[in-house]
């Protein structure tokens, strides 16, 4: 019986064939095996929330990912309440086609919600290693220092709940003035002293890219020891204003990937297409060509860094 991976292995293989006019023999599919990162590379899910389970595992296999990061939160592929029922259903119809949740974005970010136990209780059953917190909000009336002091003790709390549970959070840095993390160093400061395998960071190279135009270097080391996850993406200026466009597209750098590839990162990679509308499901087709297409420029960035081998 063909295992999931082996299927996988032949569909790529086969694209290979019919691209130079013949297909592979067995044989030849084994001695030519697909250059793989060490790292472990999924695609967030978020366009493809209309498919049924079966079908974004078929989907992401043919696409040679190892994972998804999986929209488990309100209006994402199950809503929070909805975990226990669900999310096992999910994370089967991954396991069939070799594929696992790699980040669960949730919901989450309080420790107090009797929605928290109960989901990370599920996750941590199911296997799932991290899951990505709901962005926490600055109110602009308030001092940001007394803010930040009132958030240490709610991520302290959710990173013993964390240890519990063997799970990881990881927070995602965002452009904008109004979420903790933009700037990054005020995450640094509210994350201190926290293991990075209780909350980490969902280094967002677009987004701190955006936030520190010629000086994202800086910010990067300063994280970088907080750095559990990296997300990819891109984007160009337009009348002011960051517009998401395909990966190599735009402002964000190769160059970082080399950088990266010093500090000895062993995380996951997080693809994230986000320049097509996601709420039209008539787009799937169109959001899996773009996924193939950036997930093809991310391995070339990865390549060129030494972080992808054969």
């Amino acid at each position: 019986m063909t295992t999931p991976l082996d299927r996988r292995t032949f569909l790529r293989a086969a694209a290979i064939g019919v691209g130079s006019g013949s297909l592979l023999r067995p044989s030849q599919i084994e001695a030519a095996p697909a250059a793989r990162a060490a790292n472990e590379i999924c695609v967030f899910t978020k366009p493809l929330q209309s498919l049924s389970f079966d079908d974004l595992a078929g989907k992401i296999a043919e696409l040679g990912f190892d994972g998804l990061e999986a929209p488990i939160r309100v209006g994402g592929h199950i809503e929070p309440a909805a975990v226990p029922d669900q999310l096992p259903g999910m994370v089967e119809a991954l396991k069939k086609r070799g594929l696992n949740i790699t980040v669960m974005t949730s919901s989450i970010n309080d420790p107090a919600d009797p929605l928290t136990e109960r989901i990370l209780a599920t996750a941590s059953k199911l296997g799932i290693k991290r899951y990505r917190m709901q962005y926490l909000r600055y109110d602009q009336n308030q001092p940001i220092q007394k803010q930040l002091d009132e958030w240490r003790p709610r991520m302290r709390n959710l990173a013993a709940m964390n240890k519990q549970f063997g799970i990881t959070a990881v927070y995602q840095n965002h452009a904008g003035d109004g979420m903790l993390g933009s700037a990054l160093w005020d995450l640094q400061r509210v994350l201190d002293g926290i293991p990075a395998d209780q909350i980490g960071v969902a280094y967002d190279i677009r987004h701190a890219t955006v936030e520190g135009g010629m000086s994202w270097p800086v910010t990067f080391r300063m994280i970088q020891p907080h750095v559990d996850t990296v997300y990819v993406k891109d984007f160009m200026w337009e009348q002011e204003k960051p517009k998401n466009v395909p990966l190599g597209e735009g402002r964000v750098s190769s160059t970082f990937f080399k950088m990266l590839a010093e500090t000895g990162f062993k995380g996951p990679i997080s693809l994230h297409e986000e320049y097509l509308d996601h709420r039209k499901p008539e787009l799937v087709p169109q959001h899996l060509a773009a996924m193939k297409q950036d997930f093809a420029t991310l391995k070339g960035w990865l390549r060129e860094a030494g972080m992808l081998g054969g």
